[in-house]
Order: C-alpha cells, then structure tokens, then sequence
C-alpha cells in the first residue's frame, strides 16, 4: 500500500510533455510509480478534473526571518509553492556578532521593507556563525523546502566591523571575507549573493556594505563559489536601473567566469520611456558566454498588483516634496488633504520633476484601482478605477485619489498593476522577454516588500492571465518555466519533475480557475505589525513530500519541508551548462 495516491489528475510532469491522466503513487515522500496504480494508498487525494503539477520552484525570495515565526512561508505555500530560495541581494541574517545584530536586522527592514518591530519581536539570533543559521533553521519543523544564499553585506561586515560601511576592504579583509564565505558554503550555503545598488540603504541611511567594494573583491568572492559544489552567484549591480553599464555587464561576467557558475539578477525592466533598457540588461548574457560565463535574467513574469496609500505612505512618502504631509499626525494628514492649497502643493512638486517615480506616479493616477477599503459604508468603491470615479464626480484623478483617501479616513489602498494598461509597445517587450530563451521566469522577492506588494502569489497570477486569459504559453509550457527550468539552474536533486524518484512535491489546481485574489491587509506579523496578502483561487492541494500542507487555502499543520544544503541537495552546474 502506498502511503499516499493521487489519482484521477491531469499529470503535467514539469519536463514540457503533455498532459495525461494518470494517478500517482507516493511513499516515503517520493513518487514511486506515475500511471495505472495496482495498490491502494492510506491517504486518496482524487483530482479528477484537475491537474497535477511539480511544487514550484522561487528562486528569490526574502524569507531569511519569517521562517522562524512562520515554517509555512505564507503566502507562498497557499500558491503552489514548494521549494524557495533565500537570502538573496547580499541580505542574511549571519554570520552575525552580538554587536552586529542590530545593523543586519534594521538592515534587512531597511531594503526589503519589513516591519522592523516584527523582526526585533520575531527573531532571536541563537548563531553567529553562517553554520550555526543554518542549523537553527534546520532544526525547526519546515512547511517548505528551503536553500540559502550567502549575503556579502553580512560577510563583509563579519571581516570588517562598522568599517564595511565606510571604504574598500585591505588585502587581509579580503581574504578574511573568503574564508568567512568559504566557510558558509562548506555547510551548505547555496552561493554568493550581493547588490550594490546605490538605492539600497542600511537602517541609518547610509549605502549597503557592497557599494563600497570593489571590483576585485566581487570577483575573489565569486571565485571562492568554484571551490564549493552546488553552488552559485546572484547579484544586482549598480547600474541595474539605468540598463547596465559596460563596467558592470564585464564585472558580471567575471565573477560567473571566475566561479564557473552562473549567476543570476532580477529583474528586466521594460519602459517604453527607455525602450532600450531591456534589450541592454539582456545583453549582458551574451557578453558573459563570450567570456566563459553565464549570466541568467530572472524575470518577474506576474502582472502583479502594486499597492499605495496616504496612511503608512510607505511609496507616497518617497515622492520629492511629499515627505512633510507624512510627518503630521494623521488627522492633521487628512485635514491638510481637505485644502486646496495642500493639493496643488503636491502637484507642483511632481511637476517639477522630470525623472523618476514621480513622472511615472503623475501620469498615472487615472490606472490606479481602489482596494482594500476598511469601512463598509465604502466597499461600493473597491474594484473600480480612479479614471471613472473622476469621470463620474467631474474632477482630476489626482483629485479623485485624494477624495477617496480622504473619506476614508486614508484607510484604503490603490492598486496599479505591472502591465495594467499596457499598449502595443510594453505588451510586444514584455512578450519578448516572457519567450526569449536567455530568461529564468519566476522571480518573486517574496517576503519582502510587504507593505505595498505580495510577490509570492506568482505561479497562480501567471497560470490565470498568461494561460488561460492571454494563451500565451500552454498549461505545459508555464508550469515547466516554474519548475524544471529553475530546479536545472540551481542543480536541485530530484525536484521540478514527477516521475519515479522525484520528491513527492505537488501542487493540484482547477486549470478552469486557478489565479491570484486580491490583496489583503492583515495583521499577523509579531508584535502586530501588517503586510499585504493573497489568498489562491483554484489550488486544491499542496503536498510537500507527499503530505498535504495546503488544502483549499488552508495550511495543515503537516510539517514535511527540509533544510536543502548545497553539494549534497542539489548537484553542481557550471557556467557552461544549460542554454545561452
């Protein structure tokens, strides 16, 4: 008897075949037969009607701390997602000091937008060491499976004290920060990651310890990767928003040149104000292959929802001339909101701008959609798009926005999406990139940013708009790109396909349905700090290891993931291997 059948489902194994029906039989938590079943199993999972597809597969994510006060990484979980990957952008939480605490954890909230009082109530460091992380986290009961990256803003730090935010590190710093990698990888680090995008800040506003490397010491890290199996690079250089630079698409073929792995970034970014960018980031792959290495694209491919309001501000807030309406209290906020002159302050001040969010947010007004809206007598708003409110009351969208925020005492939010009103020319380049064969779809930043975007929610957004709506790609098609594509990028052993042997990884999902609700704002983070939410339409079943850890948008208390340690969960794939 198996302990586990899944029977009557469409089974799309993740490797491009097509579909058939078939039942699945499990135990021990691996797939050990796919087709006509001759034995019974103790648990019947019957997905008639529905198919059965691989767990899928995040290669970026931010769950560094959430994993300790949620082992099921919510949302991803209630959308199909069985395996992550964390610590990426040159963010860990070790190795770490108890002098150092302090700056990774605010340094953390800083870049990836989390509520910095549910890390100090959420986390508590039991390690210095990066052996020491990984252990504390193996020793928890898992929903997910999850594999680590090594942060260089935390080795650097680890070599370097307070230093690492101030100047280039000495010979011997450099090579303290190999060893202290070295050491990482040793114990089941997945790689290297780092960013030196100026943008990204510490807690106290200075630029993140890799913006003040240099050149040779990304390349003698990389390198130290080609010295440990199962490894691999990911990095987000500095000129990532203007396209790249000659000085960086060289430097990232360096460093996958000098480890002989790949190394990945996120994301491209399509502009029709710059209509070259993504052509120029693509680039950079082919300048890596003629230098040995491999540089891969990790597109976020979801037509994601974006969400601001006029109450944490947390985007409104950036916007130049902005910031001093967030600095009253709030019913002084929506008092001032009420003035004309307040108004016209506001505009002026994008006016005046002529780069940056603030053209973008200016011209948009008018896409943005009502969500979110906690007073009842206003739920007749949620859904609809400020365009027609203004229509309808007769005044700008700019005006429609903040009499909206205002009546609502700024308890709501307004959701733009990624291609949301996307014209013939963003819809061809985002086509382009979504197919071109250099791009690793998938990318989600998931835990991160929580306060105005859930990417997690990726697999089942996709499977609604690019399959089903747009036919884009086939059921087929996408649920390859989410599975055995990044399960061959990072060498991950018997995941991303169902066959006899794999891990019993499965999500199962209404084709007919399946998608992405809208967001949510709940308060379950420690110390009740917020975040936005998703919850799945038409996912049925997430098994992990062959036991159910979602059933209809519920989690189980099954807690059947594992810890995944570079060289002995995944294999070692070098730069040359894999499509261009």
């Amino acid at each position: 008897m198996y302990d586990a059948v899944v029977t009557n489902g469409r089974v799309i194994d993740g490797t491009g075949a097509p579909a058939r029906v078939a039942g699945i039989g499990i135990r021990h938590g691996r797939v050990v037969a796919v087709g006509d079943l001759d034995e019974s199993g103790r648990v019947v999972i019957d997905a008639g009607g529905l198919v059965v597809a691989p767990g899928f597969i995040d290669l970026h994510s931010h769950y560094d701390a959430q994993v300790f006060w949620d082992a099921t990484l919510t949302p991803s979980c209630l959308h199909g997602v069985t395996t992550v990957v964390g610590g990426n952008c040159g963010l860990t939480l070790a190795p770490v000091s108890a002098a150092d605490q302090d700056f990774l954890t605010r340094l953390l909230a800083r870049v990836e937008a989390i509520p910095v009082e549910a890390l100090l109530a959420g986390v508590e460091y039991t390690w210095s060491s990066y052996p020491e992380f990984l252990d504390a986290i193996d020793a928890k009961p898992l929903g997910l499976n999850m594999g680590f990256m090594v942060g260089h803003s935390a080795v650097r730090r680890a070599a370097m004290g307070p230093a690492a935010s101030e100047r280039a590190a000495s010979p011997e710093e450099l090579r303290a920060m190999c060893a202290v990698l070295s050491q990482a990888l040793s114990a089941g680090g997945f790689g290297f990651s780092t960013a030196n995008v100026p943008t990204q800040v510490d807690g106290d506003g200075r630029p993140t310890p890799p913006n003040f490397a240099t050149p040779e010491e990304f390349v003698e890290l990389s390198r130290v990767c080609g010295e440990h199996g199962g490894t691999s690079i990911e990095f987000i250089p500095g000129s990532f928003l203007q396209g790249f630079s000659d000085e960086d698409m060289n430097l990232m073929a360096d460093m996958s040149a000098a480890a002989n792995r790949h190394l990945n970034w996120n994301t491209p970014l399509i502009n029709r104000s710059n209509p070259d960018i993504y052509r120029r980031q693509l680039s950079a792959s082919d300048m890596a292959r003629e230098k040995g290495g491999r540089v891969v694209p990790l597109f976020m491919a979801q037509n994601g929802p974006t969400q601001q309001d006029f109450l944490r501000g947390y985007v409104y807030r950036s916007l130049p001339g902005w910031g001093w309406l967030f600095d009253l209290p709030v019913p002084e906020r929506i008092a001032a909101l009420r003035q004309p002159e307040t108004r016209k302050r506001l505009r002026d001040a994008l006016d005046a701008e002529t780069t940056g969010l603030a053209v973008t947010m200016r011209g948009s007004w008018g896409q943005h959609i009502v969500n979110d809206v906690r007073d009842p007598k206003l739920r007749h708003l949620e859904g609809r798009r400020i365009s027609d409110i203004a229509a309808e009351h007769n005044v700008s969208d700019f005006d429609a926005v903040i009499d909206v925020a205002v009546a609502a005492d700024l308890e709501v939010g307004f959701v733009r999406y990624s291609f949301g009103n996307a014209d013939e020319w963003t819809t061809k380049a985002r086509a382009e990139v979504l197919k071109d064969p250099r791009v690793v779809l998938g990318a989600s930043d998931a835990g991160a940013h929580m306060d105005m975007m859930v990417g997690a929610d990726f697999p089942t957004r996709c499977l609604g708009e690019l399959v089903r709506e747009k036919g884009i790609f086939t059921l087929e098609e996408m649920i390859h790109q989410f599975t055995e594509i990044p399960a061959r990028l990072y060498g991950l052993r018997d995941r991303g396909r169902i066959e006899p042997g794999t891990w019993a990884d499965l999500v199962v999902f209404d084709p007919a349905t399946v998608d992405a609700g809208p967001l949510r704002t709940v308060n379950d983070l420690p110390a009740g700090a917020s975040r936005l939410m998703t919850e799945s339409v038409g996912v049925h079943h997430v098994l992990v290891a062959g036991q159910a850890l979602v059933e209809d948008n519920k989690v189980t208390g099954v807690r059947a993931g594992r810890l995944l340690r570079s060289g002995r969960d995944n294999d070692t794939v070098l730069a040359r291997e894999g499509p261009p």
